[in-house]
């Protein structure tokens, strides 16, 4: 990490995290992808690392830290296990970044403690089964009745909006009309357990096995009004940074899963004999390598530019766009990549690769598909 012009405290952070995940992390990550279990054990120390409040002010109980110094744990961690470095992206980007940035004083006072230290957590819901990043398309409507917002609606795809921590989650929802006829869009606060709040069963998905993920619906929930999150008709807006600021730190997700691949087919072609030879002295398993090494260290350079933009309080939307672009598309690459240096056993769930095949393609999609990530480019160049 030194040849990227880290100071040492961020150098310290990594190392430590690192380590973290080497020796707490990845001895779990097998057992907790095989039942599809979030380890809330590993969650808890996350939060006494500090982890959860790492770019969130000491007065709320956060490190006081920076952007970079998030998305290099979330690195860390998604090299050995991509469900709990998702946990801690979301935690953070979702569920209190949204609080922080738009929330009352009351708000931040009653939700962060918690959240940054790892106690709660907090989900998003923006996502519906005809709507995501077409706002217009919302189709969950919150409609005032005296002193309550009356909530009524589903979505789908929420990450850590069922576990046995998880306080609250924010959704969008159609709140009025604009007057020139489009919908205004608001974000609400939705408590755990409010009457008429229902997390679904959790999905059977491909990958993230250990990211907790739930469809919700709403069918007469009610929420004081004071549960509006920022200013009203400015919900979708608000999201959009926010989502802006999460790409990031996909991206160095995407960048610490790409580096797990290397790491472990490095590894595996050292000792793998074939034909009496080590299987890394054939050329062709050193030039894929070689690729490998190069899509880790230009995902990594995209998002440590773009975090540091975002950080000198600088236009960072494009980078952003870039980084996650570029890093998800190593994450996959490389996850291929390394599957087919390890062979059949590339193929077994036993090995770390395997579930970086599974759990990578989720990278090009989640926070924006690569679709949506070119096309914040291609306006950035006044062609879209």
């Amino acid at each position: 990490m030194t040849t990227y012009g880290l100071s040492e405290e961020h150098v310290e952070l990594a190392n430590m995290v690192r380590e973290f995940a080497d020796e707490v992390v990845a001895p779990v990550a097998y057992e907790a992808d095989r039942t599809k279990t979030l380890p809330l054990d590993v969650v808890a120390q996350m939060g006494d690392l500090g982890l959860f409040g790492l770019p969130f002010a000491e007065q709320y109980g956060g490190q006081g830290g920076d952007y970079l110094a998030l998305c290099l744990a979330i690195e860390a961690l998604g090299r050995v296990d991509q469900s709990i470095a998702i946990t801690l992206e979301a935690g953070v980007s979702l569920g209190a970044m949204p609080i922080y940035r738009f929330g009352t004083e009351e708000q931040k006072q009653e939700f962060l403690p918690s959240l940054l230290s790892g106690k709660t957590l907090g989900g998003f819901g923006l996502t519906e089964p005809e709507a995501g990043s077409d706002a217009g398309a919302t189709r969950t409507t919150a409609v005032l009745d005296g002193d309550e917002w009356v909530i009524n609606g589903s979505k789908q795809f929420i990450t850590n909006s069922g576990t046995a921590i998880t306080r609250f989650v924010t959704i969008t929802a159609v709140t009025g009309q604009r007057e020139g006829g489009g919908k205004e869009i608001s974000t609400i606060i939705v408590p755990s357990g409010t009457p008429g709040f229902t997390v679904e069963p959790a999905y059977d998905k491909v990958g993230w096995h250990a990211s907790d993920t739930h469809p919700l619906t709403f069918a007469d929930a009610r929420v004081p009004v004071s549960n509006l999150l920022g200013e009203r008709g400015r919900g979708f807006a608000a999201f959009l940074h926010i989502l802006d600021e999460g790409r990031i730190a996909i991206a160095a997700l995407s960048t610490g899963a790409a580096e797990g691949c290397l790491e472990a087919a490095v590894d595996y072609a050292k000792k793998r004999t074939v034909f009496g030879e080590p299987l890394s002295s054939r050329q062709g398993i050193q030039f894929l390598l070689a690729r490998m090494q190069a899509r880790v260290h230009t995902a990594r350079l995209a998002w440590l530019q773009a975090a540091r933009l975002r950080d000198a309080g600088l236009p960072f939307k494009t980078e952003a766009a870039i980084a996650k672009l570029a890093a998800s598309d190593a994450a996959m690459d490389n996850a291929r990549d390394a599957t087919q240096v390890f062979g059949g056993n590339g193929f077994m769930n036993e090995y770390p690769v395997a579930r970086h095949f599974r759990d990578s393609k989720i990278l090009e999609i989640g926070e924006g598909t690569s679709e949506v990530q070119l096309l914040v480019i291609a306006r950035s160049l006044g062609v879209a």
